[in-house]
Protein backbone atom coordinates (compact mmCIF):
# COMPACT_ATOMS: atom_id res chain seq x y z
CA UNK A 1 0.00 0.00 0.00
CA UNK A 2 2.85 2.38 0.84
CA UNK A 3 4.42 1.67 -2.56
CA UNK A 4 1.09 2.50 -4.22
CA UNK A 5 0.90 5.81 -2.33
CA UNK A 6 4.43 6.70 -3.41
CA UNK A 7 3.59 5.86 -7.03
CA UNK A 8 0.47 8.02 -6.85
CA UNK A 9 2.55 10.91 -5.47
CA UNK A 10 4.94 10.56 -8.39
CA UNK A 11 2.07 10.39 -10.89
CA UNK A 12 0.51 13.48 -9.30
CA UNK A 13 3.79 15.39 -9.56
CA UNK A 14 4.11 14.32 -13.21
CA UNK A 15 0.58 15.48 -14.05
CA UNK A 16 1.14 18.81 -12.30
CA UNK A 17 4.31 19.31 -14.34
CA UNK A 18 2.50 18.36 -17.55
CA UNK A 19 -0.38 20.71 -16.71
CA UNK A 20 1.95 23.66 -16.20
CA UNK A 21 3.80 22.77 -19.38
CA UNK A 22 0.56 22.68 -21.38
CA UNK A 23 -0.64 26.00 -20.04
CA UNK A 24 2.73 27.62 -20.77
CA UNK A 25 2.54 26.25 -24.31
CA UNK A 26 -1.04 27.33 -24.98
CA UNK A 27 -0.52 30.71 -23.30
CA UNK A 28 1.80 31.52 -26.20
CA UNK A 29 -0.99 30.96 -28.75
CA UNK A 30 -2.86 34.19 -29.34
CA UNK A 31 -6.64 33.87 -29.36
CA UNK A 32 -8.01 34.71 -32.82
CA UNK A 33 -11.03 36.37 -31.20
CA UNK A 34 -8.54 38.66 -29.41
CA UNK A 35 -10.36 38.43 -26.06
CA UNK A 36 -8.74 38.47 -22.64
CA UNK A 37 -9.70 35.89 -20.06
CA UNK A 38 -11.72 38.54 -18.24
CA UNK A 39 -13.62 39.40 -21.42
CA UNK A 40 -14.33 35.73 -22.11
CA UNK A 41 -15.70 35.42 -18.57
CA UNK A 42 -17.87 38.51 -18.99
CA UNK A 43 -19.33 37.17 -22.24
CA UNK A 44 -20.08 33.72 -20.84
CA UNK A 45 -21.78 35.09 -17.74
CA UNK A 46 -23.82 37.54 -19.84
CA UNK A 47 -24.87 34.83 -22.29
CA UNK A 48 -26.22 32.78 -19.38
CA UNK A 49 -28.05 35.75 -17.88
CA UNK A 50 -25.83 35.88 -14.81
CA UNK A 51 -25.51 39.46 -13.55
CA UNK A 52 -24.64 39.00 -9.87
CA UNK A 53 -21.20 37.43 -10.26
CA UNK A 54 -18.06 39.57 -10.14
CA UNK A 55 -14.85 38.82 -12.06
CA UNK A 56 -11.73 39.43 -9.98
CA UNK A 57 -8.01 39.34 -10.76
CA UNK A 58 -6.04 37.41 -8.12
CA UNK A 59 -2.33 36.90 -7.50
CA UNK A 60 -0.49 33.73 -8.42
CA UNK A 61 -0.50 31.26 -11.29
CA UNK A 62 -3.17 28.59 -11.77
CA UNK A 63 -4.95 29.99 -8.71
CA UNK A 64 -8.19 30.42 -10.67
CA UNK A 65 -11.41 29.41 -8.93
CA UNK A 66 -15.08 30.22 -8.49
CA UNK A 67 -16.25 31.17 -5.01
CA UNK A 68 -19.96 30.38 -4.56
CA UNK A 69 -20.05 32.11 -1.18
CA UNK A 70 -19.42 35.62 -2.49
CA UNK A 71 -20.22 34.81 -6.14
CA UNK A 72 -16.86 35.74 -7.63
CA UNK A 73 -14.93 34.30 -10.56
CA UNK A 74 -11.32 34.65 -9.44
CA UNK A 75 -8.85 34.65 -12.34
CA UNK A 76 -5.08 34.65 -11.87
CA UNK A 77 -3.36 37.76 -13.18
CA UNK A 78 -2.12 36.09 -16.35
CA UNK A 79 -5.47 34.52 -17.21
CA UNK A 80 -7.32 37.75 -16.46
CA UNK A 81 -5.26 39.82 -18.91
CA UNK A 82 -3.91 37.35 -21.50
CA UNK A 83 -5.49 36.80 -24.91
CA UNK A 84 -4.71 33.12 -25.40
CA UNK A 85 -6.32 29.73 -25.82
CA UNK A 86 -5.20 28.81 -22.29
CA UNK A 87 -6.69 31.90 -20.63
CA UNK A 88 -9.96 31.48 -22.53
CA UNK A 89 -10.22 27.85 -21.43
CA UNK A 90 -9.59 28.61 -17.76
CA UNK A 91 -11.88 31.64 -17.66
CA UNK A 92 -14.73 29.72 -19.33
CA UNK A 93 -14.19 26.74 -17.01
CA UNK A 94 -14.50 28.89 -13.89
CA UNK A 95 -17.61 30.53 -15.34
CA UNK A 96 -18.89 27.00 -15.88
CA UNK A 97 -18.98 26.71 -12.09
CA UNK A 98 -20.90 29.98 -11.90
CA UNK A 99 -23.44 28.55 -14.35
CA UNK A 100 -23.68 25.40 -12.22
CA UNK A 101 -24.40 27.59 -9.21
CA UNK A 102 -27.02 29.64 -11.05
CA UNK A 103 -28.78 26.52 -12.32
CA UNK A 104 -28.61 24.69 -8.96
CA UNK A 105 -26.44 21.86 -10.33
CA UNK A 106 -26.97 19.08 -7.77
CA UNK A 107 -23.36 17.90 -7.45
CA UNK A 108 -22.09 21.43 -6.84
CA UNK A 109 -24.77 21.91 -4.19
CA UNK A 110 -23.74 18.62 -2.56
CA UNK A 111 -20.07 19.61 -2.59
CA UNK A 112 -20.83 23.06 -1.18
CA UNK A 113 -22.92 21.51 1.59
CA UNK A 114 -19.92 19.38 2.60
CA UNK A 115 -17.55 22.33 3.00
CA UNK A 116 -18.61 23.46 6.51
CA UNK A 117 -18.22 19.93 7.90
CA UNK A 118 -14.82 19.48 6.26
CA UNK A 119 -13.64 22.84 7.53
CA UNK A 120 -14.66 21.86 11.05
CA UNK A 121 -12.81 18.52 11.07
CA UNK A 122 -9.75 19.37 8.96
CA UNK A 123 -7.93 21.02 11.87
CA UNK A 124 -8.15 17.95 14.12
CA UNK A 125 -8.30 15.03 11.68
CA UNK A 126 -4.52 14.64 11.07
CA UNK A 127 -3.82 14.60 14.81
CA UNK A 128 -6.59 12.09 15.46
CA UNK A 129 -5.19 9.81 12.74
CA UNK A 130 -1.64 10.06 14.10
CA UNK A 131 -2.85 9.34 17.62
CA UNK A 132 -5.00 6.50 16.30
CA UNK A 133 -2.08 4.82 14.55
CA UNK A 134 0.12 5.25 17.63
CA UNK A 135 -2.54 3.78 19.95
CA UNK A 136 -3.87 1.07 17.63
CA UNK A 137 -2.36 -1.78 19.67
CA UNK A 138 -4.21 -0.58 22.77
CA UNK A 139 -7.46 0.68 21.26
CA UNK A 140 -8.73 1.03 17.70
CA UNK A 141 -11.39 3.60 18.62
CA UNK A 142 -9.28 6.75 17.97
CA UNK A 143 -8.18 5.43 14.58
CA UNK A 144 -11.77 4.45 13.79
CA UNK A 145 -12.87 8.02 14.48
CA UNK A 146 -10.05 9.31 12.29
CA UNK A 147 -11.07 6.98 9.46
CA UNK A 148 -14.66 8.21 9.60
CA UNK A 149 -13.46 11.82 9.40
CA UNK A 150 -10.98 11.06 6.62
CA UNK A 151 -13.69 9.29 4.64
CA UNK A 152 -15.44 12.67 4.36
CA UNK A 153 -12.43 14.13 2.57
CA UNK A 154 -12.32 11.12 0.25
CA UNK A 155 -16.00 11.49 -0.55
CA UNK A 156 -15.44 15.20 -1.20
CA UNK A 157 -12.63 14.34 -3.65
CA UNK A 158 -14.90 12.06 -5.65
CA UNK A 159 -17.85 14.46 -5.57
CA UNK A 160 -15.50 17.09 -7.01
CA UNK A 161 -14.87 15.02 -10.16
CA UNK A 162 -18.29 15.38 -11.84
CA UNK A 163 -18.34 19.05 -10.83
CA UNK A 164 -15.04 19.71 -12.59
CA UNK A 165 -15.79 17.63 -15.68
CA UNK A 166 -19.21 19.25 -16.06
CA UNK A 167 -17.72 22.76 -15.78
CA UNK A 168 -15.25 21.94 -18.56
CA UNK A 169 -18.03 20.48 -20.72
CA UNK A 170 -20.08 23.65 -20.31
CA UNK A 171 -17.06 25.82 -21.06
CA UNK A 172 -16.09 24.01 -24.26
CA UNK A 173 -19.68 23.87 -25.53
CA UNK A 174 -20.19 27.58 -24.94
CA UNK A 175 -16.88 28.59 -26.55
CA UNK A 176 -17.83 26.66 -29.68
CA UNK A 177 -21.36 28.05 -29.84
CA UNK A 178 -20.15 31.62 -29.23
CA UNK A 179 -17.31 31.34 -31.75
CA UNK A 180 -14.74 32.30 -29.13
CA UNK A 181 -12.30 29.65 -30.36
CA UNK A 182 -11.31 28.19 -33.70
CA UNK A 183 -11.15 24.44 -34.25
CA UNK A 184 -7.45 24.44 -33.41
CA UNK A 185 -7.96 26.60 -30.33
CA UNK A 186 -10.80 24.34 -29.18
CA UNK A 187 -8.43 21.35 -29.31
CA UNK A 188 -5.90 23.27 -27.21
CA UNK A 189 -8.52 24.36 -24.69
CA UNK A 190 -9.87 20.81 -24.41
CA UNK A 191 -6.39 19.39 -23.90
CA UNK A 192 -5.51 21.94 -21.22
CA UNK A 193 -8.75 21.34 -19.33
CA UNK A 194 -8.27 17.56 -19.57
CA UNK A 195 -4.88 17.78 -17.86
CA UNK A 196 -6.38 20.05 -15.21
CA UNK A 197 -9.12 17.46 -14.61
CA UNK A 198 -6.52 14.71 -14.23
CA UNK A 199 -5.10 16.45 -11.16
CA UNK A 200 -8.49 15.98 -9.48
CA UNK A 201 -8.69 12.34 -10.60
CA UNK A 202 -5.30 11.51 -9.12
CA UNK A 203 -6.14 13.41 -5.93
CA UNK A 204 -9.32 11.36 -5.51
CA UNK A 205 -7.53 8.06 -6.12
CA UNK A 206 -4.74 9.06 -3.72
CA UNK A 207 -7.29 9.95 -1.05
CA UNK A 208 -8.99 6.58 -1.48
CA UNK A 209 -5.66 4.73 -1.31
CA UNK A 210 -4.75 6.61 1.87
CA UNK A 211 -8.13 5.78 3.39
CA UNK A 212 -7.64 2.08 2.60
CA UNK A 213 -4.19 2.24 4.16
CA UNK A 214 -5.66 3.48 7.44
CA UNK A 215 -8.41 0.88 7.24
CA UNK A 216 -5.79 -1.89 6.87
CA UNK A 217 -4.06 -0.64 10.02
CA UNK A 218 -7.40 -0.52 11.81
CA UNK A 219 -8.23 -4.11 10.82
CA UNK A 220 -4.80 -5.30 11.91
CA UNK A 221 -5.24 -3.61 15.28
CA UNK A 222 -8.71 -5.10 15.68
CA UNK A 223 -7.38 -8.62 15.18
CA UNK A 224 -4.62 -8.07 17.75
CA UNK A 225 -7.04 -6.61 20.26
Amino acid sequence: MIILLILLMLVSAGIQWRLRSKFRQYAQVGLQANLTGAQVAELMLADHGITDVRIISTEGRLTDHYNPTDKTVNLSEGVYAERSAASAAIAAHECGHAVQHATAYSMLQFRSAMVPALSAVSKWMPWILIAGVYMVNRSVIPLGVGIVLFSLTTLFSFVTLPVEFDASRRALAWMDQRGVVTTQEHAMAKDALWWAAMTYVVAAISSLATLLYYVSIFLGGSRRN
